[in-house]
């Protein structure tokens, strides 16, 4: 098994930014990052404070082949175009989708998945050696190699299959997505009545802290949760004219189910 040391990405959005820092980070040789447009590729090197010369690319045909792993970090529609116009079958190349299977990769030799469950943002740093990387190959040498780096970036590295990853995906929407548009809600309703927003954040936080401990099932409690009816109505008639009362009820329901 050949270790995975000079790497490339494509991509220079929230995930693209985190896996080039982290690999920076680990020693590794980032060759190149590839992006569509040469601006977001050199803001994107220009926070990496490496003193390695990184390549910014537009072109594929300017693609450096002396490269270990491409790691492909595009929204998941792009994938299959950014696969189809890729010059090298016989490279090892994966993605870090968490909905999107091996099928993409017709045509490819090596290939495989890398996907780091967490939530990315350019402005919020994070500690990538405390993100989960789920591994996928199309063979075991490939998926001995992706664990491997995995191991050099993270404490926690699992291998799953598609279906596997895929209900992971479903699972993180619910967890992270959905309940980000929880507090949301929560936000425009304690702005709309002149009430600071982080008042709420203590309870946020033991929230979460609570479900290391607990399952979530056992950690629910609130009024759906006590069948408060009084107070589930009072708080009906206060969304009436607000369009998530309809996903109040839903919530409610299905609680109390």
């Amino acid at each position: 098994m050949k270790p995975i040391k000079r790497i490339s990405i494509i991509g220079s959005g929230n995930v693209a930014a985190s896996v080039s820092k982290a690999i920076v980070n680990k020693g590794f040789t980032l060759v190149q990052v590839v992006g569509r447009k040469i601006v977001n590729v050199q803001a994107l090197l220009a926070k990496l404070n490496s003193e390695q010369l990184i390549e910014a690319v537009t072109d594929f045909n300017r693609l450096n082949k002396e490269v270990d792993c491409f790691i492909v970090c595009v929204n998941d529609d792009a994938i299959v175009s950014v696969l189809k116009d890729f010059p090298f079958k016989d490279k090892l190349v994966v993605h870090t989708s968490g909905s999107v299977g091996l099928s993409v990769f017709s045509g490819f030799e090596k290939y495989g998945v890398f996907y780091p469950l967490q939530t990315f943002s350019k402005e919020n740093p994070i500690a990538f050696d405390e993100v989960p990387l789920c591994i996928e190959g199309n063979s075991k040498e490939v998926v001995d190699e992706l664990i491997e780096l995995g191991k050099t970036l993270s404490n926690k590295v699992v291998e799953l299959n598609s279906q596997q990853r895929e209900v992971l995906h479903l699972a993180a929407v619910f967890a992270c997505n959905f309940s980000n548009y929880m507090y949301q809600v929560a936000d425009e309703l304690t702005t709309k009545n002149k009430i600071d927003f982080s008042i709420l954040l203590s309870l946020i936080n033991e929230t979460a802290n609570k479900i290391k401990k607990q399952s979530p099932k056992e950690a629910q409690t609130g009024p759906a949760k006590r069948n408060d009816q009084q107070t589930i109505d009072k708080h009906l008639a206060m969304l009436e004219d607000n369009p998530n009362k309809e996903l109040y009820q839903l919530i409610t329901k299905l609680i109390q189910q």
